[in-house]
């Protein structure tokens, strides 16, 4: 009798260990970095994506949220979910134009006409084949968030003409076609991580920079610069990755179920950006902040927009900008 109640005790904690190892293993955590601050609605929408994970998983896949850079600033987490010790990262499209060049397109200057514009091209064919492509990388492309159309702003003086931007130093990302738009605008371009970039502007070691007006809010960046030009030049989307390996590994199931709240969570980030850009513009000058509204983008356009069009179609064809021209129509 005692030697069958040590069997039947052994195979009770044997039970209760594999069913301890199951629930365990039940839940995934998920790493998710980015650069944008707490504050900035990239954050509040990695909370909304984790939350229809949470719900469309049945708690089976959750995310663990690192802002402000925590894990690196966007090169840095990119390489880590393609090695693998990110699980999930998004940082804007120009971050991946090494890997991708073709996404080269969405940075040319004035593509874009309007919001409309930009999801018919992204929401469409033609935003599924640039996340498509990052596959070969090692990265699965989940959807297209927003960073946003673009802004100018500077601490030495309004800028409404080209000639306002000529001999300023202007922090811009890493992206060719932003380089090669403010050198034509007789700028001197410095690339540099957005977690560099306030103590650059403090120090005046750049006098200048370009983002949209949520960053710009979101990283203070107002309180070293004075003048803001809400300029359009360009727009950027957000991709949003994940390490390509993880999710091929993962049910077909769950990987629809991560596609889907992506998407979802980035079609609420948009309405959020919408919604909050005339509350931020009335906080700006609250602060002081000198911001212009609208600006003629005619004389912008006839010094960049040609060649650096021109420099796109030179080294990938004129394929992807005839269709996303043809979009706008």
């Amino acid at each position: 009798m005692k030697r069958f109640n040590m069997k039947f005790l052994a195979t009770l904690v044997a039970g209760a260990a594999v069913f301890t190892t199951s629930a365990v293993s039940a839940e995934t955590s998920l790493r998710f970095g980015y650069e944008a601050p707490r504050s900035d609605t990239q954050h509040i929408a990695a909370k909304k994506f984790n939350e229809l994970l949470a719900e469309k998983t049945k708690g089976e896949i959750k995310l663990k949220l690192f802002p402000d850079s925590t894990l690196g600033n966007a090169q840095t987490m990119i390489a880590g979910v393609r090695g693998g010790t990110i699980d999930l990262e998004m940082s804007g499209s120009p971050n991946f134009t090494g890997l991708v060049p073709a996404l080269n397109v969405i940075d040319i200057p004035f593509i874009f006409k309007n919001r409309e514009h930009v999801y018919k091209v992204l929401d469409g064919e033609i935003g599924e084949n640039l996340l498509k492509a990052l596959e070969e990388k090692g990265l699965k492309g989940l959807a297209f968030w927003d960073v946003g159309f673009r802004a100018f702003s500077n601490s030495k003086h309004t800028m409404t003409k080209p000639e306002d931007v000529k001999g300023l130093k202007v922090r811009t990302n890493q992206n060719p076609m932003y380089i090669e738009a403010f050198s034509l605008l007789g700028a001197n371009p410095v690339p540099m991580p957005l977690a560099e970039l306030y103590t650059a502007l403090e120090t005046k070691a750049v006098d200048a920079q370009e983002h949209p007006i949520g960053i710009f809010w979101s990283s203070k960046l107002y309180e070293v610069q004075k003048y803001l030009t809400l300029s359009n030049h360009g727009y950027t989307p957000l991709i949003v990755v994940m390490n390509k390996a993880k999710f091929d590994a993962l049910s077909p199931e769950l990987q629809q179920a991560i596609v889907a709240s992506a998407k979802e969570a980035g079609a609420f980030q948009r309405d959020l950006n919408v919604k909050n850009e005339q509350e931020i513009i009335a906080k700006l000058r609250k602060e002081g902040i000198e911001v212009t509204e609208t600006i003629d983008p005619a004389p912008f356009k006839a010094i960049i927009e040609e060649k650096v069009r021109k420099s796109y179609i030179e080294k990938h064809g004129d394929s992807l900008v005839n269709q996303i021209d043809a979009l706008a129509k």
